[in-house]
């Protein structure tokens, strides 16, 4: 089977490839971080979590006129992947090879030095500006992660964005994993329904029930698919709408 991966130079070369290739071209991702990362060290697990959501950005969107700005940068392994440096891949992390996180001055797909959590939103927020004063009408998103978004930085970036009224996009991706526990309110929203013990039993309950019923396991897995809408109808969606925002989510990020 020919490898897609091979065929990609560019983001653009992305809208070539059907759904089918899509998921193709994930496996190829996923094997090569894995033939990578374990010779090479670095941040294999987040990478592994955001590869078709960097597949779907980079098909959306138009790098490098479009900005992506990847909070902290440790998960921008399958961006590089992507946007041209496949073939030095395996130099990552290594002297004079690429970066483990984002730099300008490796490539102009990376419009942001990144290294450190809660920047991402405040610095598209900044291009975003730049862009409405240039007259110019490119898209700014912002991909950070739940724990990062606790950080001061990451909210008063949100609270001034919502302040200007600037177009900005602000992917939030919520995968309950930080090298650390997160705390604080913004913690307590997201795991409400994620451990709350009453959801859980509902679920299994639910779950026991419905599988021991003709045709159960299909029904269970439609189930299983709508939960996060129902997720999505617990979480304070008002929150982010008081703040200015457009909330639309959440959205299945393993889904290309």
């Amino acid at each position: 089977m020919t490898r897609l991966l091979d065929q990609i130079d560019h983001p653009a070369d992305l809208k070539k490839l059907s759904k089918r290739e899509l998921k193709q071209l994930a496996s190829e991702l996923r094997q090569k971080l894995v033939d990578t990362i374990t010779v090479t060290g670095g941040h294999l697990a987040s990478n592994l979590g955001v590869v078709e959501l960097t597949i779907a950005l980079h098909r959306v969107f138009d790098s490098p006129r479009d900005k992506i700005i990847w909070d902290v940068g440790h998960q921008s392994y399958v961006h590089k992947l992507l946007t041209g440096r496949k073939k030095d891949f395996a130099s990552l992390r290594q002297y004079g090879g690429l970066s483990g996180f984002t730099n300008p001055e490796e490539s102009p797909h990376d419009p942001f030095g990144t290294g450190h959590a809660s920047t991402s939103i405040s610095a598209a927020l900044g291009m975003a500006i730049a862009r409405d004063l240039q007259g110019d009408d490119y898209n700014v998103a912002a991909v950070i992660g739940d724990g990062a978004i606790t950080g001061g930085m990451a909210l008063e970036a949100l609270n001034h964005a919502g302040h200007l009224g600037s177009r900005l996009i602000v992917i939030l991706n919520d995968n309950g994993m930080s090298i650390s526990p997160t705390v604080g309110s913004l913690a307590k929203i997201f795991n409400k329904v994620r451990f709350d013990p009453r959801y859980r039993w509902a679920k299994e309950e639910s779950r026991k029930i419905l599988q021991a019923l003709p045709l159960g396991d299909m029904v269970w897995e439609v189930g299983r698919r709508a939960r996060g809408g129902f997720k999505g109808l617990l979480l304070p969606t008002m929150m982010w709408e008081g703040l200015g925002f457009a909330y639309i989510g959440p959205i299945d990020g393993h889904d290309a």
